[in-house]
């Protein structure tokens, strides 16, 4: 079974500065941590790395590092860092990006925005000389925004663009779950009418908190699923940020004090929680996890060189790893 991942983060706070980083999140997530998270049923894995928030004056030293390390761990392609809100420094950063060739999109982080300022002039106009440059745009938001992010889909009916983790619905944990919400299923619908805009099936694991369960989160994706098609989703780890939560039972470096902490197997799982829901479900699970993201993010054909085969490994906790336990 073929994988690309179409939403992997790394950070590396030795290298770049992270100024949101704490907790468990906190270390670094980079070339070795991810070797030790491959997906064990995959025969080929690749990823799209994703902008991890670095401070805004490392954003091209965020591509530049990550492009240093792209064909040893599979990624091809990335969705860089930038403002589009900042006119004539929105367009020398896009230039400076073009140098790049695996950029393949961008990402203004607006979850954290003030409201209105993805439909505002300066943001419409830095998001149209994206589109201009056939790249896409990563919209990660909260459930509140979509109706915001439709309306700049409608601007803009030519930006391709893909909502991060369903737009942040409010799911509950797994014991205590929560049902998709009137209006989050109602403003999905709304942004999904828009012909260029995809949904990535990332991220509901960090809305849980790390506590989740498949009988949890599969009603979000069916909703998904009923808004977008089949062939306009993309499965996608969030690793590292959805691999948080509390200790995965069995786990023998779990904190004594029962503090969250790393799951080592929560990528795998998650991924076989969309393998098995798109089965159940009858969905073309090929299109899932590979050829949405290929399309929608330009990938073009097999690279050998940013592909890694799957290797028999073992499965250990990070932090035992990296004790050398």
């Amino acid at each position: 079974m073929r994988v690309i991942d179409s939403h992997l983060h790394l950070w590396d706070s030795g290298v770049l500065d992270y100024s949101w980083l704490s907790g468990p999140l906190d270390f670094r997530f980079a070339e070795t941590e991810l070797d030790h998270a491959r997906l064990p049923g995959a025969t080929a894995e690749k990823a799209v790395f994703v902008q991890a928030e670095t401070d805004e004056e490392h954003f091209l030293g965020e591509v530049r590092w990550v492009s240093e390390m792209a064909d040893r761990i599979g990624v091809v392609g990335i969705v860089a860092g930038m403002r589009l809100d900042r006119g004539v420094d929105t367009i020398t950063h896009l230039d400076e990006l073009s140098a790049h060739p695996l950029v393949v999109g961008v990402r203004h982080n607006l979850q954290g925005e003030s409201d209105g300022l993805a439909v505002s002039t300066a943001f419409v106009t830095g998001a149209r000389e994206v589109a201009a440059r056939g790249w896409t745009f990563d919209a990660c938001i909260r459930a509140s925004q979509l109706p915001e992010v439709a309306r700049l889909a409608g601007a803009i009916p030519e930006l391709r663009m893909v909502l991060d983790h369903l737009g942040k619905p409010a799911v509950g944990t797994a014991g205590a779950p929560r049902l998709p919400s009137v209006e989050w299923v109602r403003d999905l619908d709304e942004l999904a009418r828009h012909p260029e805009v995809f949904c990535k099936l990332s991220g509901l694991p960090a809305e849980a908190g790390g506590d989740w369960s498949r009988e949890q989160l599969e009603p979000f994706l069916d909703v998904a699923a009923d808004a977008f098609g089949e062939d306009r989703l993309m499965w996608g780890s969030d690793w590292p940020v959805s691999v948080i939560g509390p200790a995965e039972v069995g786990d023998p470096h779990a904190p004594t004090d029962g503090s969250v902490t790393y799951q080592p197997n929560a990528r795998t799982r998650w991924w076989e929680t969309v393998v098995a829901w798109a089965e159940a479900r009858g969905h073309d699970v090929d299109a899932l996890l590979w050829a949405n993201a290929e399309r929608f993010y330009g990938l073009d054909g097999p690279r050998t060189d940013a592909t890694v085969e799957e290797q028999p490994r073992t499965r250990r906790g990070l932090r035992g790893w990296l004790r050398g336990e």
